[in-house]
């Protein structure tokens, strides 16, 4: 059974404000996430013309989930499986993401479409859905003020009680703010239809629920931070945006390199044969190697393939 979520997040600024943010927000944030095992490589980059979703901006990533997995699939899964596919279009105000897994195949999709709409959240069914989708869903609403986020995954920079934006003269949020919003004042809902597929016996509510919190408070923190990092892209222009991705890219390409280079050193440097090695130090190895393949078995793919459709 898919599980239906649809996220509604206001944020009050202006639609061809979030059009800035967004995409300063999404490398900004490749970045910040990229640590350890753990990481983002952006394959593509590249303007699309979809027969459904028309023109936009299409990308194609590998997440590197490494220890950020739940204890209990990092012990049932391979390593080669702690990697999802993400292929994003972009054609604002309308955009949809796909998450795979290589490993899982079939039996894995996370489906993100979002509406951004200048509006308060009231849209009643902005994705037009019926039947089974329309009643399966169940709303949630997110206030980027006084929902909480994870504790491990606060950032006062990026609290929106307490930061505001010096250069627009806008001050912190009160937990009211969009109760107390004036009719004409400027912002911005997300309708985030969050539709998620993991079919494995034994094991599809708990991951489901999983992805779909984790989502949630994804969602929280990125808005959050539109928010807040205001005074970082506030008169910036789609190709001042475009230029910062491609400086994100190649900071993001030199870290996998260093950390690939660190990698070699570290084995070759070890006096032992395989056959002198500690099992846990050669299955670590070999999970390494066997993550490492499956996303060089994506990467050669991605480099011939074109612009997938969206549908």
């Amino acid at each position: 059974m898919v599980m239906i979520r649809e996220f509604r997040i206001p944020v009050p600024i202006s639609l061809d404000n979030y059009d800035i943010a967004q995409l300063f927000c999404v490398a900004e944030m490749s970045k910040e996430e990229t640590s350890g095992d753990a990481g983002v490589e952006i394959l593509k980059n590249e303007p699309y013309d979809d027969p459904v979703l028309g023109k936009g901006q299409y990308t194609q990533k590998i997440y590197h989930l490494g220890t950020r997995v739940p204890k209990y699939v990092q012990v049932l899964a391979p390593a080669s499986s702690l990697i999802l596919i993400e292929d994003a279009w972009n054609g604002f105000p309308y955009t949809k993401t796909v998450l795979k897994n290589p490993f899982l195949g079939d039996r894995f999709e996370l489906t993100i479409t979002t509406i951004h709409a200048a509006d308060k959240g009231h849209q009643e069914n902005a994705h037009n859905l019926s039947g089974s989708r329309l009643k399966n869903r169940v709303v949630d609403y997110i206030n980027i003020v006084t929902d909480k986020v994870e504790p491990d995954s606060y950032d006062a920079a990026s609290d929106p009680s307490l930061v505001g934006c010096e250069r627009a003269n806008i001050s912190p949020l009160k937990p009211d703010w969009l109760e107390t919003l004036a009719d004409d004042a400027e912002v911005v809902t997300a309708y985030k239809l969050v539709e998620m597929k993991f079919n494995v016996f034994g094991l599809e509510t708990k991951v489901q629920n999983y992805m779909i919190n984790f989502q949630r408070n994804m969602l929280l923190q990125f808005n959050r931070k539109i928010f807040c990092y205001m005074d970082r892209w506030l008169g910036m222009s789609k190709e001042d945006v475009r230029a910062f991705e491609d400086q994100i890219k190649r900071e993001l390409d030199q870290a996998k390199l260093e950390r690939e280079e660190l990698s070699k050193q570290g084995k070759s440097s070890k006096k032992s044969s395989k056959k002198d090695k500690e099992p846990a130090t050669a299955a670590a190895e070999a999970d390494d190697a066997a993550a490492e393949a499956a996303a060089s078995a994506f990467r050669a793919e991605a480099e011939a393939s074109t612009v997938p459709a969206s549908t």
